[in-house]
């Protein structure tokens, strides 16, 4: 089969490359910067120079293709400028999906997030759960767009495509802030852990797994939740110190005390830039909200089933403290 993969430079679209090339399957991919895909490239992809918000770049790599996953998006909080967030997660979906209509492609794979939810209050929410547009982050809300303005009603339309909704997806390679968090608390340089946030945490390898089942088992029109386990920050926090020996943090603010925290950190940010984990809307994000939903009806309909959050994270620690020159406990190995 002869796959067109979005965001292939990505720390998701990366591992779906690998996993599809792996497999036997041809893949083409788009890059801005076809030198980012060096790697893939040497593994048998073919890379074309293109960006899915010009359109006019999309139709001569995806002409012919059997199937689309379209996973490329902007993904950052707390960014100074986030006006890409509208031109990628929203236009950009809107111009892949208009191409795979137009060339008549079989069936596509969009991935969106659980965070389209906002704070779903410590309900494990299924895929009917529909949320007001979200207003925790700008990645959230143009994701929601995306999702519910763009996808959806195309799907209604008629448009052979699947969604899978992410949660929180960690693993070795991971630059965005969940990844950045793992690092500050290897260097003990990460202060606090807040209560009641939670997140539901898959490992990459198992989301990628996931696409990959979502384009050989999903229903065209249906969206399924591709999330992990649901754990707290601070439990996540308190397993990676049984992992490691490295002490979690101790303070625990409320989420009163967090959103106060992050309106100081938005007046803090006009004036010094700041690290994404410390700016005001990751703050106010990360005020006691839980992300979280169930994955019953991936593993039934697909197969799915994500590997346990210890599992993973020992996996991930060992790696990024081999990068970072620290020794893991001799009982940990």
């Amino acid at each position: 089969m002869r796959y067109f993969v979005t965001g292939a430079t990505g720390f998701i679209g990366g591992r779906v490359a690998r996993r599809l090339l792996a497999a036997g399957h041809s893949v083409t991919l788009l890059a801005r910067d076809p030198a980012k895909a060096r790697e893939i490239a040497a593994l048998g992809a073919s890379v074309h120079q293109g960006d899915i918000t010009d359109k006019s770049t999309l139709r001569a790599p995806m002409t012919g293709v059997d199937g689309v996953f379209h996973i490329a998006g902007w993904y950052k909080i707390g960014a100074h400028n986030s006006t890409p967030a509208q031109t990628i997660n929203v236009d950009g979906t809107r111009n892949v999906l208009e191409t795979m209509k137009e060339l008549r492609i079989p069936k596509g794979v969009y991935t969106s997030t659980l965070a389209v939810n906002d704070d779903t209050r410590g309900v494990l929410v299924d895929e009917t759960y529909r949320a007001a547009p979200s207003s925790l982050s700008e990645y959230s809300r143009t994701k929601w767009i995306a999702h519910f303005e763009v996808a959806e009603p195309m799907m209604r339309a008629g448009l052979p495509l699947v969604v899978v909704m992410s949660g929180l997806v960690y693993g070795p390679g991971d630059t965005s802030a969940a990844g950045a968090t793992l690092e500050q608390y290897l260097t003990r340089r990460l202060p606090l852990s807040p209560q009641r946030t939670a997140f539901c945490w898959a490992h990459v390898d198992d989301v990628a797994h996931a696409h990959m089942l979502a384009m050989d088992k999903g229903r065209a029109g249906e969206t399924y939740i591709i999330a992990g386990p649901a754990h707290t920050l601070i439990d996540a926090l308190a397993l990676a110190e049984r992992i490691t020996g490295i002490p979690a943090p101790r303070l625990h603010p409320g989420p009163a005390a967090m959103r106060v925290m992050g309106e100081i950190m938005s007046l803090v940010g006009t004036v010094v830039p700041l690290p994404e984990t410390f700016s005001g809307e990751m703050l106010r994000g990360m005020a006691g909200a839980t992300y979280i939903g169930s994955n019953a009806k991936a593993r039934r309909d697909l197969g799915y089933d994500p590997r346990p959050l210890e599992e993973g994270l020992r996996e991930t620690l060992a790696v990024d403290m081999e990068r970072l020159g620290l020794r893991m406990p001799v009982a940990a190995r």
